[in-house]
């Protein structure tokens, strides 16, 4: 992994309306919006640079496409107007996207990741980071999961779902770590 220059970028995943439609079942982490909400205003405080990925899913019924409510960002997240957006449709923020060459034309080699869900384009994202050498940290508490069933039938609950997922990420891809780290990384850079 490259040894980070600058401040981490922290990176904003898939924080819209539509993660709130019923059709995603039980979630765990209710107060990660207010996490997300305090490691939004450390980066704006200390100027540490921002991006939120959006997704603009092509299934028809999807609550994620760009012609439905559900495509609006979270009022915990809304973007400011010299913000980066940076817009997707797979499932990984680096595929179809300028993201990787955007952190590259930034010197930014240090990113941490927030947002949901947890088991699909957060750990796709932060695998794919870690593979492109990027020294991702993963914010397990502004993140969270839903139940999912597995491969046997056997429904799983949304905190086992998380757990496993960051379990996968750890020390392979990506540092797992909690608000106060991340706030703790980027105050390191900045003071």
């Amino acid at each position: 992994m490259t040894k980070p220059e600058n401040p981490p970028v922290l990176i904003l995943i898939d924080l819209q309306e539509a993660i709130n439609d019923p059709k995603w079942g039980p979630r765990n982490n209710p107060d990660a919006e207010d996490k997300l909400r305090h490691l939004l205003d450390g980066w704006r405080l200390l100027g540490g640079p921002i991006v939120h990925i959006r997704h603009n899913s092509t299934e028809p019924a999807s609550p994620y496409r760009p012609d439905q409510p559900g495509n609006a960002f979270i009022a915990e997240v809304v973007p400011l107007p010299d913000e980066t957006i940076i817009e997707k449709q797979a499932h990984s923020a680096f595929i179809g996207t300028n993201l990787e060459q955007h952190l590259r034309n930034n010197n930014q080699a240090s990113l941490v990741l927030a947002g949901v869900l947890t088991h699909n384009s957060l750990e796709a994202t932060a695998r794919h980071a870690g593979d492109l050498g990027f020294l991702a940290h993963v914010v397990a508490d502004a993140s969270w999961a839903v139940e999912t069933t597995d491969f046997s039938g056997k429904l799983r609950s949304a905190e086992d779902v998380h757990n496993l997922s960051l379990a996968h990420l750890d020390d392979e891809y990506a540092k797992v770590i909690d608000t106060a780290e991340a706030l703790a990384l980027l105050t390191e850079k900045a003071g």
